[in-house]
């Protein structure tokens, strides 16, 4: 009996660690995913869609890292209530978003946006909505930037001198 309990042991620690090694192999593996989906080159900045379909630009809200999902159906951004809280934003209103869930009711606060390539937004509007998973990104930012979608890629030319999305190419 003594010589099973550390045999039995050996074992329980080398599956431990089989599975530590692939959690950690997993979590590098979607980091260099979002990595690769993500390129910024010079003024221009590429986003591939992920495995999710989607399309996601990393960014900070008051300096606290986030992800956000590009919507190009969303007129404006709108972020998720607990980290509105957690972040402490304050509260200017509420509103009333209509969502694919249906209508739901959201506060209006704001908050300093800075998107990964240099895009920056003091004190942009948002709106904070329960049970949203994820930042999203909407037209209020992304139609004052020139952009194109093409295959699965959207490239975003944020030179000074560039057209303005529905602009004609000078």
């Amino acid at each position: 009996m003594s010589d099973e309990l550390p045999r039995t042991f050996k074992h329980v620690i080398v599956w431990l660690v089989l599975g530590a090694a692939v959690f950690v192999a997993f979590l590098w593996h979607e980091r260099e995913q979002k990595r690769a989906n993500f390129v910024v080159a010079g003024d221009v900045v590429e986003i591939r869609r992920a495995a999710d379909g989607h399309y996601h630009w990393p960014g900070t809200v008051n300096g606290r890292e986030v992800d956000f999902l590009v919507d190009t159906g969303a007129t404006g951004i709108a972020i998720p209530r607990d980290l509105a809280r957690e972040l402490k934003l304050p509260i200017d209103g509420t509103t009333r978003s209509m969502t694919a869930g249906g209508e739901v009711r959201g506060e209006i606060v704001r908050a300093d946006l800075v998107l990964s390539g240099g895009v920056r937004v003091a004190r942009a509007r948002m709106v904070a909505l329960p049970a949203l998973e994820s930042p999203l990104l909407g037209m209020d930012v992304l139609g004052r930037l020139p952009w194109q979608q093409r295959n699965n890629t959207l490239v975003f030319d944020l030179r000074p001198d560039a057209p303005r999305s529905g602009e004609k190419p000078r």
